[in-house]
């Protein structure tokens, strides 16, 4: 009677799966550390608060009026296109301001480490005739919507937390920003706060390049004013200066 009973409780015992080892997921690889290169350090006024002179992009999109450069559109863009410095850059601490104007909630930023990309959705066009001269392939650190950080024409989204820019930008009014690029290193500070501080994990894509400012791709019109726009290169001290 016994054994019976015992055989009657292990049949109403819940099955228990053999144990399985458990494969952890690889872990993510740290990027390389690229140290700040070396050169000359100097600091240039990227914009004499009057001309366009050292800048080069469409002459009927962009503009200097009341001391700052504006960025406007008024009939649809189908390619960003970006007002870009004759002069090319590698290490670099950039300080400007910029405001969107209400009209538009469209994103811009400024693009570095890349090179002018006379191409429109990776395919080779008539440059001339679809207005894509002043396009860009590169890093582009994005503001005053749709912050964090982008790959032009190569890996899109890199992966940058907006949210803390979302928290101190204001989106249509003067925000002062500081870009510092250094080996493979972005950090950025928008209004005295740091923002970002992200490494390249593929520092091969890193190119002495123009600093190019946006406008974006865009459906409406959209207007942007910048000024300031002072560059240090290879600069001295190796942090934001900029933050409070």
């Amino acid at each position: 009677m016994k054994t019976l009973l015992a055989l009657a409780l292990l049949a109403l015992a819940p099955a228990v799966a053999p144990a399985q080892d458990k494969k952890e997921p690889p872990k993510k690889k740290d990027p390389p550390v690229v140290k700040p290169r070396e050169g000359k350090s100097e600091t240039i006024k990227l914009f004499d608060g009057k001309t366009l002179d050292g800048w080069e992009g469409y002459t009927d999109l962009w503009s200097v009026k009341d001391g700052v450069i504006v960025s406007k559109n008024t009939d649809p863009l189908k390619y960003s296109t970006y007002l870009l410095t004759k002069q090319k850059f590698t290490d670099f601490r950039l300080t400007f301001a910029c405001k969107l104007l209400p009209g538009s909630e469209m994103h811009s930023g400024v693009s570095f480490w890349g090179e002018v990309w006379p191409k429109a959705d990776g395919k080779v066009t008539d440059a001339k005739k679809d207005r894509s001269e002043y396009t860009y392939k590169g890093h582009l650190v994005m503001f005053p919507s749709g912050y964090g950080m982008y790959d032009l024409f190569g890996r899109n989204g890199l992966g940058v937390d907006g949210g803390p820019a979302k928290k101190v930008g204001k989106q249509h009014d003067w925000n002062d920003i500081e870009v510092l690029a250094q080996g493979n290193r972005v950090r950025v500070a928008i209004n005295g706060t740091q923002v970002v501080d992200w490494r390249d994990p593929q520092p091969d894509r890193i190119k002495e390049g123009p600093i190019g400012l946006q406008l974006h791709s865009e459906k409406v019109a959209q207007e942007l004013h910048w000024k300031g726009l002072v560059i240090e290169t290879f600069p001295k001290e190796d942090k934001l200066i900029t933050v409070k």
